[in-house]
């Protein structure tokens, strides 16, 4: 099974589109904080579920419960913790969080993890993916589309 995560920033909405529907995603899993930030431009939570629909036939879903809480969040950007720290932190978040029973099987198959951040290394839709991909009985291969 193959799995992909995507971050929307420093990508024009063509590059973003391209990207997606290229890849043959299915299912695109929001796993923002805060989806609806004016700043998220063509990545706005309501447009970007319209246009994956109308583009590129890719069915929306957001999941909170994916997302790093306020917390941890706001104690990296502080840099009052590390990444290292950050992570260790959310690891245990998703696994209180029993992150893994959230995406079946078939939801997850030719999915795609979305976040902010332009590369995967430093950020969260990583490690939902690596978290996820651990738990799942399937073969699974991570992609990250730049």
């Amino acid at each position: 099974m193959k799995i992909y995560t995507i971050g929307f920033t420093k990508k024009g909405a063509e590059r973003f589109f391209t990207l997606l529907k290229n890849s043959g995603v299915k299912t695109l899993i929001d796993v923002r904080l805060n989806n609806a930030s004016q700043l998220a431009a063509f990545a706005k939570k309501d447009d970007l579920a319209y246009f994956l629909k109308e583009l590129c036939g890719i069915q929306y879903l957001h999941i909170p419960k994916l997302s790093p809480s306020e917390d941890i969040l706001k104690s990296y950007k502080a840099k009052t913790i590390c990444w290292t720290e950050y992570e260790d932190k959310f690891y245990a978040l998703l696994k209180q969080r029993a992150a893994e029973t959230l995406v079946d099987d078939e939801t997850l198959a030719d999915a795609c993890f979305l976040c902010s951040e332009h590369e995967a290394d430093l950020c969260h839709r990583r490690l939902v993916a690596e978290y996820i991909a651990s738990h799942s009985q399937a073969n699974v291969e991570i992609e990250h589309l730049k």
